[in-house]
């Protein structure tokens, strides 16, 4: 049961990495990649997923800190859903339309 414990976060983070990585591949080969017009509104595109890892990650350390799971596991699980909850913010994102104010 401790192999399970020890080898599952890094599992599911692994699968998450694989999965969003290759999402956005085939995005970039189609040339679909989120493109705004605004550079405010493209570095806010572009920093999502990074935003997403920081907070899931941040997310990890309090559960970790209240729950019997090891700090180690909450904090990478919290970095990968981040990761994941990232890129479903960066798609929602990126099909929106900005105005240019004037």
């Amino acid at each position: 049961m401790w192999f399970f414990m020890a080898i599952a976060p890094l599992v599911i983070v692994g699968g998450i990495t694989v999965f969003v990585i290759g999402r956005l591949k085939h995005k970039y080969n189609q040339g679909n990649l989120g493109k705004k017009k605004s550079k405010g509104a493209q570095d806010l595109l572009d920093s999502l997923i990074p935003i997403g890892m920081i907070f899931g990650g941040a997310i990890g350390v309090i559960l970790g800190m209240f729950s019997p799971i090891s700090l180690l596991s909450t904090v990478s699980l919290g970095a990968g859903i981040g990761y994941l909850f990232g890129y479903f913010a960066y798609e929602i994102y990126s099909m929106k339309e900005t105005t240019i104010h004037k």
